[in-house]
């Protein structure tokens, strides 16, 4: 077991790896982890699921069943994710940061609900770290859940079919060699460009405060 954690870890950004080892089951946990649990914010959702269409695209998995059992495990990670902050509550931002877990992230997400409401659980999917922490936030807010899952069904169906059909479709006309580097460089763009935002909206707080 241990060999497998740690064979998952030391893959967990060599996507083609990573896939052509664990499969639709590694995709899946993946997928749910992301989605579902506070812990997986760091977890490459974008670029798995767009890796994982070109690996379709050359008959390494199918499609079909990729694309299925993908939108369940995003649609229940989803829920998951609000049971948790529906339980927790408020209480939820007192708590101190870990190694898996960044009250930061929690704060930035409950201003986006804030900013775009229930909207957020779909637009949310698009967003690095605003994807896991969405229906933690709308648990925390109290959401009805009939609403709440209305958002969530089609955000993970929205997400995984764009993401993975964006790479079945790009698979068919490039070769591995190129797709893959190049869909991972891009998928870090989003991340890259949060961590810029936030290094200067922190500087741009240090020089007010200083006045």
């Amino acid at each position: 077991m241990f060999d497998v954690i740690k064979y998952f870890f030391d893959h967990l950004y060599n996507l083609e790896e990573l896939i052509r080892w664990g499969g639709l089951t590694v995709l899946t946990v993946i997928v749910f982890s992301e989605t579902g649990l506070l812990i997986g914010f760091f977890l490459p959702g974008d670029s798995l699921l767009v890796t994982a269409g070109v690996l379709a695209s050359k008959g390494i998995l199918d499609i079909n069943h990729l694309i299925l059992l993908l939108c369940l495990a995003a649609i229940i990670g989803d829920s998951v994710g609000y049971s948790i902050g529906y339980k927790t509550g408020p209480k939820l931002f007192t708590r101190e940061d870990s190694l898996l877990f960044k009250k930061s992230h929690l704060i930035k997400t409950k201003k986006f609900y804030e900013k775009y409401g229930g909207k957020t659980i779909i637009l949310a999917r698009f967003v690095p770290l605003v994807r896991t922490f969405a229906p933690v936030i709308a648990g925390v807010a109290e959401m009805h859940y009939t609403k709440f899952l209305i958002y969530n069904v089609v955000g993970g169906i929205g997400w995984v079919c764009s993401m993975s059909l964006i790479g079945y479709f790009i698979g068919t006309r490039f070769p591995l060699s190129i797709v893959v580097p190049l869909v991972i460089f891009i998928s870090l763009l989003p991340i890259i460009f949060e961590f810029i935002k936030a290094r200067f909206e922190k500087k741009n707080e240090n020089m007010e405060s200083g006045k």
